[in-house]
This record gives C-alpha cells, sequence and structure tokens, in this order.
C-alpha cells in the first residue's frame, strides 16, 4: 500500500508502532520489526513524516510491515523547526478525522500536497494551514456553504424576489455560510468581499492539486483567515496538542 506515516513510537527493544494513512485502506496501525536496529531495511519506516509504498503481512490480530519504498522525505521541512511544527498539526489533524478502513485518498493527497506547500515561498505557513484547514473541512463533510445563501438557497447571479440579480455579500456564523444581500436584512452576517468569498469557492471546489494557486494580500488575507479561525473554533470542537506551538 501507499501512504504517509503519521506518528511511529518505539515498541519493545527494537520495533516500532506506526500509524500510516494509505490510499488503500484509510488510516492503518502496523508494526514495524526491527526498525530500530542500525541496519534494518525496514529503518525509513519507523519514522514519522515519511510518504512512500510498503509492503506488509497481516497477521490475525495484526500488520507488520516487511518492505518500504520511501519517495518523499520531507527534508527541507524538517531542517525547519517552524515549518515542523505545522507539519505536525497537519498529521494530527488528519490523524484525527480519519477512519480505518475508509476512502481516504482526498484527504492523503490533501496532506501531502499541504506539507509540501509549507517549503514553497510564494505561501506563508498561515496562508498553507489556512487552506489546509478549510479543505479539510470539505472533505469531512462540514465546511461553510459559500456557493448559495443559506437562507433562500438562490445562487449568485440568480434573480431574486424582486427580479435583480442575487448577490452572495454577507457571511453568517450562525447560518453556517453565505447570505445574499436580500436576505441579510433579516438574517444579518458579516460582509464579505467579493474576493474572499472567491478564494473560499476555490478552495471548496478545486481539486487538491489546483488548491495552492492564488496568494491572498492584506486586508482579504486577513479576512479570509479570520473567518476560517472562528468558524473552526465554532463547529471543529476538538483541540490539537501541536497547535499551541505554532503561535510560540
Amino acid at each position: 500500500f501507499t501512504g504517509l506515516i503519521l506518528t511511529s513510537k518505539n515498541v519493545g527493544d527494537y520495533d516500532k508502532w506506526v500509524t500510516i494513512l494509505t490510499k488503500e485502506r484509510g488510516r492503518i496501525g502496523a508494526f514495524v520489526r526491527g526498525a530500530r536496529r542500525p541496519k534494518s531495511q525496514v529503518l525509513p519506516a519507523g519514522s514519522a513524516m515519511v510518504y512512500g509504498t510498503f509492503t506488509a503481512y497481516e497477521g490475525r490480530d495484526s500488520i507488520s510491515i516487511t518492505g518500504c519504498d520511501i519517495s518523499e522525505h520531507f527534508t527541507s521541512i524538517k531542517n525547519n523547526i517552524d515549518l515542523i511544527w505545522y507539519a505536525t498539526y497537519f498529521m494530527e489533524v488528519a490523524d484525527y478525522f480519519a477512519r480505518d478502513g475508509m476512502d481516504e485518498r482526498e484527504r492523503l493527497r490533501l496532506l501531502y500536497r499541504s506539507i509540501l506547500a509549507l517549503s514553497e515561498e510564494s505561501f506563508s505557513k498561515e496562508h498553507v494551514k489556512m487552506v489546509y484547514e478549510l479543505k479539510t473541512m470539505v472533505i469531512n463533510g462540514d465546511a461553510p456553504n459559500v456557493f448559495e445563501c443559506m437562507c433562500c438557497g438562490k445562487r449568485d447571479g440568480e434573480n431574486g424576489e424582486e427580479g435583480a440579480p442575487v448577490h452572495l455579500s454577507h457571511f453568517s456564523m450562525n447560518h453556517r455560510g453565505a447570505i445574499c444581500d436580500e436576505c441579510a436584512r433579516e438574517a444579518g452576517g458579516e460582509e464579505i468581499s467579493q474576493s474572499v468569498l472567491h478564494a473560499m469557492q476555490h478552495i471548496s471546489a478545486a481539486p487538491v492539486e489546483k488548491l495552492f494557486t492564488f496568494v491572498l494580500k492584506d486586508p482579504a488575507f486577513s479576512e479570509l483567515l479570520s473567518i476560517i479561525i472562528r468558524y473552526r473554533h465554532r463547529y471543529m470542537e476538538h483541540s490539537f496538542n501541536s497547535e499551541r506551538f505554532l503561535d510560540n
């Protein structure tokens, strides 16, 4: 199977236990026998944050990694302590939401591409984190709806009750998405700039391979960052240990 190792811990004198997000079987746990021996052929499979192809033996109660072909060690990330914490946070989020035996190919692609994006000079760490979090919510099925009004259901540009085209001009935390200018008179919400709305639509709809193709500058970046942070803290109740290191 092919995947990215999310976590690794020592077991006994020479073994490791790893959690892997795979294409074929979602999240799995496996032993890497002898991974702590200096000349072990499976030594790379005992480290977190490596991506590759693994061969395994599946016993009655456990899976054991017997071989590996690592294609990405994320060396540039591991040489930068700040980037390590962001990548660790991404992996912790993926580990929490991934499910054993489920189709997690989209989550794996997102995780892999987001870790690589951390090393690209054109993107700030905060930008990559923001995109990763919103796309994670899309994969989970609990992202805000930014394509149609959450009150009247009309899409941007459709004719409203008064005959004029609907304009998605507000964002409502309570309604979990966009609100048109007509409904905002009663439903409220905060005004959202069109550049931010379009950025959220792009992140929500674009394939993972095209996620990191834009850069927002202030004040649009700060506006989008604020929306995602507040939305996530309201509707993604779990807190992650690694995140507390990101602001230090």
